[in-house]
Parts: C-alpha cells; sequence; structure tokens
C-alpha cells in the first residue's frame, strides 16, 4: 500500500478521523468527501483509502489530497472494504474515528454531535442515528454509519478489526466484538446518516447470491467461537450472542434471503448445531424472554420445514395480535402509562 501525500504530521489535539473505503465510486465520491468537509466540527481528518479502483476514484482522491492538508490519501491493490478500513484506521490520528462508505454523506452536524457526546460521558462508542438507538435494549451489532468509536479502545485491542475475507456482515461482526469488550456506550439519536442506493452497490449483489452466502455463515461463527473461546465469555456474555445470532444470519439471512430447501436445511443445521453447543445451554429464563418469537421457535424446531409452516402461520395472525393489543390501550386512564404500552407494543411487534 503507498500514500500519495505528504508524510503524516503529529497531531494530538486532533478529534475526528474519518475513514473512506474507496471503490469505483467516481460518480458519488465527490459529495461524500463534501459531506465532511461542511461539517460544522472542522478539526478532523479524511483518510481516502483507494482499494485497486478501475474507474477515476483514485484521481478524485488525489484531487482532493491536494487541495486540503486534513486530507490523507492511500492506494492499495483491490482486496476489500475490511482490508481498506483497517489500513485507513492504522493511519488515524483522531480522538475517535468514523468509517464513511464512498458512496453516502453525512448531516452537517453528524461530526459535532457525535463528538459532544462522546466526550461529555467518555464513551468508548456512541451509536449514532435514531433507528440504531432504538435498539439499545437488544445492541448486539450494528454497521459502520452508526458506529462513533474512541481510538485509544481500537489500540488497546488491536486484535479486533475488520475480518479480511468476509463479506457481508464484516461491520456486525466487527462491532459486536467492540460490544463484548465495553459498557461505556453513548448514543447520539440526532446524527442524520443520508444512506444512497443504487444498483451497483456490492452488499446488494452478494445478498442475492444465496450459495455465496452460505458459505460465509460459516466464517462467522467460526470467528465466534475463536473470539467467545479465547475470553471464555460463553457463559457470561450467551444473551449477547443469541441476540447476534438471531438478528445477522437468522432474521437477516435466514428469513430474508430466496434459500431454496436444500440450503435452508443446511442453514437451520448449520445455526441450531451452533446454539445448541455455544448457547442455549447459557442462557437463564429472563434471557429467553428477551428473544423473539421466531428465533425462540427456531432454536427448538424438528427441521427447517417444521419451523417454515410456523412462520407461515405465525405472520398471518401477527396483524390481529397487534390490533387486538392497541384496541385496549385505549381505555387506559393515564395518557403517559398509555403511549409507553403503545410503544412497547409497536417494538414487540415490529420485531420479526
Amino acid at each position: 500500500m503507498e500514500g500519495n501525500s505528504d508524510p503524516i504530521k503529529q497531531q494530538p489535539d486532533l478529534a475526528v478521523s474519518v475513514v473512506i473505503p474507496v471503490y469505483n465510486v467516481d460518480k458519488f465520491l465527490g459529495e461524500a468527501v463534501e459531506s465532511v468537509l461542511d461539517q460544522k466540527l472542522q478539526n478532523f481528518e479524511i483518510i481516502l483509502v483507494n482499494d485497486g479502483s478501475s474507474d477515476s476514484s483514485a484521481e478524485i482522491c488525489q484531487k482532493y489530497a491536494s487541495l486540503d492538508s486534513r486530507i490523507l490519501f492511500l492506494d492499495q491493490e483491490n482486496s476489500g472494504v475490511s482490508v481498506a478500513r483497517n489500513n485507513g484506521l492504522a493511519r488515524a490520528q483522531g480522538k475517535y474515528v468514523y468509517f464513511l462508505d464512498s458512496d453516502d454523506k453525512l448531516a452537517s452536524d453528524f461530526l459535532l454531535s457525535s463528538f459532544e457526546i462522546a466526550t461529555q460521558q467518555d464513551s468508548d462508542i456512541v451509536i449514532v442515528g435514531e433507528h440504531y438507538c432504538k435498539r439499545a435494549a437488544r445492541l448486539t451489532a450494528v454497521p459502520t454509519c452508526a458506529l462513533f468509536i474512541k481510538r485509544a479502545l481500537l489500540e488497546a485491542y488491536s486484535e479486533i478489526r475488520f475480518p479480511s475475507g468476509i463479506q457481508p456482515c464484516e461491520d456486525g461482526l466487527f462491532s459486536h466484538q467492540l460490544f463484548l469488550i465495553t459498557e461505556r456506550i453513548g448514543f447520539n439519536p440526532n446524527g442524520i446518516y443520508f444512506y444512497r442506493n443504487h444498483e451497483n452497490q456490492n452488499h446488494l449483489r452478494i445478498n442475492q447470491q444465496t450459495a455465496r452466502i452460505l458459505k460465509q455463515i460459516p466464517k462467522w461463527l467460526d470467528l465466534l467461537d475463536s473470539f467467545y473461546s479465547q475470553r471464555d465469555i460463553f457463559r457470561s456474555k450467551a444473551l449477547k450472542l443469541a441476540l447476534f445470532i438471531e438478528h445477522e444470519p437468522f432474521e437477516l439471512r435466514y428469513l430474508s434471503m430466496s434459500f431454496d430447501e436444500d440450503e435452508k436445511s443446511k442453514l437451520f443445521k448449520l445455526l441450531r448445531d451452533f446454539v445448541a453447543q455455544h448457547i442455549i445451554v447459557h442462557l437463564t429464563k429472563a434471557d429467553k424472554k428477551l428473544l423473539t418469537i421466531p428465533f425462540k421457535y427456531f432454536i427448538k424446531a424438528k427441521d427447517h420445514q417444521d419451523f417454515d409452516q410456523f412462520y407461515e402461520v405465525y405472520l398471518k395472525k401477527r396483524p390481529e395480535k397487534f390490533k387486538r393489543a392497541l384496541f385496549w390501550v385505549k381505555f387506559i386512564p393515564i395518557s403517559v402509562i398509555r403511549r409507553r404500552i403503545r410503544h412497547n407494543i409497536r417494538n414487540k411487534y415490529n420485531e420479526v
């Protein structure tokens, strides 16, 4: 990997390092960089890591680096987004680090509001965005767009990095490991991230490739097995691990992707065996209450066909249960309690 700018000067008071992995995004890259340059907090650096782009992305990176001394340009052979993020992180000097995708944008107060919360609360991590902050009670993994991370934490745990050769879920595995080592977590629901949907997004193509995903998931489980085993935390963090399996391979893959019957059977057995070996024996009754109804059935179902039959009926019944639950709430006389119960009901039935 080569750096195409002057050697980095030591900047001990730098607030934020924004790492932007770049791959064939010449149509959108300028907007992403400009959204950082327009931030209300100006004490930042931008690290652009070109991952072997074949379009004009590298030239755009070089142009910005030549115009602003706060921008560092790194060039690497095509190695994937994890390697690009890790290489950017290795050069970061800010007190906090943020990873921005090169086809997305930030609202102008994104860095300032996140940095203020982080420093006021001395947070190791700040979860950014209303959607992700609402998941506080079930926090097990978030994408990089929601992670504002103290660099000292990443330096103290240098073994926790984005896993090379894994995509999707590289950010989920990364964030999950961080959540296991710190409880100093702040929340910034007002941070606004503008996510761009377009047909060339790599993760969209990957999520349509069921055979590839089926080959990836064992790698996820091996990484988790290794991380938990090395720290001997299967018992103490059983709920965290259960919520991760429920969210990533179960909700986002098994339930959301179009696997054929043979693929479903293989994935069902893979997840069931992992849960039986590492999780279920350590979950308390209170832990199990925090799992969604479909996942609780999944881990005790006879086979994937048994679960699929249950889930089909569950989906049909759920809207009616939701309406019935809300109907009775209107008879509660105290408005504060009424609103709280409505909120809890909506959260419950918005689960899978």
